[in-house]
């Protein structure tokens, strides 16, 4: 049997089944094939350290999570081409499970702990706490969403569109396309590495074009305050391309505000602090524009980011009760419709339900244990304290799973950050209510958000995996045991890398860090949470305003939380994102024009995640190396330093360069590549 000529979905993988009709997948329940190999394990292992390093670091830098299943799974296919091994459907599949991890933990982890630093309590917890957080929540995630399995992919077949699992099914069916894909995307991860190693750990040229280095613009520089920047990176290039020029520009809108209105309006004003109201006897602010957008107009982006969370809650609260109470109706239906077969099939085997129920209460009493004698020991009442930081966290991460799961299903997001921020509101306002309050306060709220934040991170993701394993007869048990293991291992490395990228960039501005990563999610988190706990001035009147934007936005039909997210995130971090959009759009525009079939696999896309995963990546091996450099007073890398008017030149150029190269290589005929293959 020729497995290429034989291997495709079913006519029925997309749309409703008629009455008494069965969906077969790819691989048949009868037939045994290799899934859980150490094959799969290595090279899902390989990707899991891998993605969790680039996710982690692209999430801190830019507030963006970057989807890990699909290029894990360009990967996967191309590396069983290269080793010309067949039959290895399914076992692509588990390292897809396993690999994939790496961004439920980035999606839970880096938007919510960082936020210990951020606060000043990183001293009250530790790499264990990180790492026990993040497992622990994705454990929960996974055994909550194992009940609901048999519902959201077969009760539900052709119902929900799953737009994320037909992509990744797509390009694992496509077996021998996909090998020939994984070649643009490894030589984009190379090209995108050595590119950013040149601008982060050589500086051969500046890592951001300024308009403040130009002579001639002197004026709007130190006068208006009215000043332009660009970061010349590849990995966030290739982020804009992914993202897609819509919400690039509203994204960058936020920022035309922040930088262009707010900046100059507040220096004009002679604002500063982000307690002042009034402005300065003086007049006009002797800070630089950088100054007035730390210290005064990013409190506004994060008021803005509080709201319109708050919002996205509120649009959802109808959809939201609807899936909690269906899925209840429709999960106890379900359990009942199949409690009648005796023998389960290889493809319909989950976890024995016994063994998830214990398993459940044990991560649950891990959870309590870690918050009685980790998070609150040493605090007045820790028991009764302990069980209802356990009972907030064990509801809301129940209540929320499935409507995380479904959110996915149906247009491929969910609102995990809205859905985060108010957990952290509402763990903060009973943690206060019972009389904990101040930095302890603040711990077991942050850590309660993060386990329910990784918890609704893997639930969304893990749907996904089940989808795809439905589609193409992978064993739904492999997957669920691949997801806890990859769990383990990307709970470990996101947790170094937070750690990390704090000892070197920071969260937040200090004198040991004055250009931190932005971190918006945490730092968001961060203000929440303190002036909820803590008894001391807030910048309320800045949340307001941001507040008040969001609504605004929203009312005219536009994504407060996009908009907010452009106006705390810094312009240069968000210029490049809108000039990789552009590039995506125009190469778009060109495939359209010349008729090309939108169903085929965009090149450009393949080779923003490869550029997105080599530029990260190294962002994060600078990072290290930055850090051994300084604990032994060694330079490893050479620096060049050319940071001045000349490097800012060659950076605009090398950039503008990198996008050329992008389009032109984006835009070359598909059809000519299908056909030779």
């Amino acid at each position: 049997m020729n497995e290429r000529e034989t291997i495709q979905l079913p006519e029925n993988a997309f749309r409703e089944l008629e009455p008494g009709e069965e969906y077969r997948p790819v691989i048949p329940a009868e037939a045994s094939i290799p899934e859980a190999t150490i094959r799969s394990f290595t090279v899902g292992l390989v990707m899991n350290v891998i993605f969790s390093m680039s996710a982690a670091y692209i999430a801190l830098k830019l507030g963006q999570g970057i989807e890990t299943a699909i290029p894990i799974a360009i990967l996967a296919v191309g590396i069983t081409a290269a080793l010309k091994r067949r039959g290895a459907l399914l076992e692509n599949v588990n390292t897809m499970a396993f690999g994939a991890t790496s961004g439920i933990i980035v999606g839970g982890a880096v938007f919510t702990l960082p936020a210990l630093f951020v606060l000043g309590i990183d001293h009250l917890s530790s790499l264990f706490q990180l790492f026990i957080v993040a497992f622990l929540g994705a454990a929960l995630g996974v055994l909550f969403l194992i009940p609901f399995r048999r519902y959201f992919v077969e009760d539900m077949h052709g119902k929900l569109p799953f737009p994320e699992a037909t992509a990744t099914t797509e390009i694992l069916v496509t077996g021998e396309k996909g090998g020939r894909q994984a070649i643009f995307l490894v030589a984009a991860m190379i090209v995108g590495g050595i590119y950013d190693f040149l601008i982060i750990s050589i500086h051969l040229w500046r890592e951001n074009f300024t308009t403040a280095l130009i002579e001639p613009l002197g004026t709007l520089t130190h006068r208006v305050k009215l000043v332009f920047s660009m970061n010349t990176s590849a990995a966030i290039a290739g982020l804009g391309y992914i993202i897609g020029v819509r919400y690039a520009t509203i994204i960058f809108a936020g920022s035309m505000l922040s930088w262009f209105v707010l900046v100059p309006l507040f220096a004009h004003l002679g604002i500063e602090g982000p307690m002042a109201v009034r402005p300065l006897e003086s007049g006009q602010s002797t800070m630089g524009a950088e100054d007035v957008f730390y210290d005064q107009v990013r409190y506004i982006g994060i008021g803005g980011i509080f709201v319109a969370g708050l919002i996205g809650i509120l649009k959802l609260s109808k959809v939201i009760a609807n899936a909690m109470s269906r899925g209840i109706r429709d999960l106890i239906a379900s359990r009942r419709a199949h409690a009648g077969d005796v023998v389960s099939t290889r493809t319909d085997t989950d976890i024995p339900m016994s063994l998830v129920t214990i398993l459940t209460l044990v991560v649950i009493a891990l959870i309590w244990i870690y918050f009685r004698f980790s998070v609150l020991q040493g605090q007045v009442n820790p028991t009764a304290l302990s069980l209802l930081a356990l009972l907030v966290t064990v509801v809301i991460s129940f209540l929320f799973a499935s409507v995380s799961a479904q959110a996915v299903a149906m247009i491929g997001v969910t609102p995990i950050s809205g859905m985060t921020l108010m957990t952290l509101v509402v763990a903060s306002l009973i943690m206060v209510r019972a009389g904990l309050t101040g930095q302890h306060g603040m711990l077991a709220a942050l850590l309660i958000g993060g386990v329910v934040c990784t918890a609704l991170s893997t639930t969304a993701t893990l749907v996904t995996e089940f989808k795809v394993g439905y589609w193409l007869g992978a064993t739904p048990k492999k997957i669920q045991w691949a997801n806890i293991a990859g769990a383990a291992v990307a709970a470990v490395v996101v947790s170094l890398v937070i750690v990390l990228l704090d000892k070197v960039y920071g969260f937040a501005p200090g004198p040991d860090h004055p250009n931190p990563l932005p971190a918006p999610q945490p730092n968001a988190m961060a203000a929440v949470i303190k002036s909820l706990m803590v008894s001391a001035e807030t910048p309320w009147f800045l949340y307001a305003m941001g507040g008040i934007i969001a609504v605004i936005v929203e009312l005219v039909g536009i994504s407060g939380l996009a908009f907010a997210l452009g106006m705390y995130i810094p312009i240069e971090l968000n210029a490049p994102i809108l000039a990789g959009a552009l590039v995506a759009w125009f190469v778009k525009r060109g495939h359209a024009e010349q008729g090309h079939n939108e169903g085929q696999q965009d090149r450009g896309t393949l080779i923003a995640s490869g550029l997105i995963a080599g530029g990260a990546l190294m962002g994060v091996i600078s990072s290290l190396i930055k850090w051994l450099e300084s604990q032994s007073g060694r330079t490893i890398i050479p620096d060049l330093a050319n940071e001045g008017p000349a490097g800012n030149w060659i950076g605009l150029a090398a950039f503008l360069a990198l996008l050329v190269a992008i389009y032109i290589t984006a835009r070359t005929k598909q059809g000519t590549e299908s056909n030779a293959m």
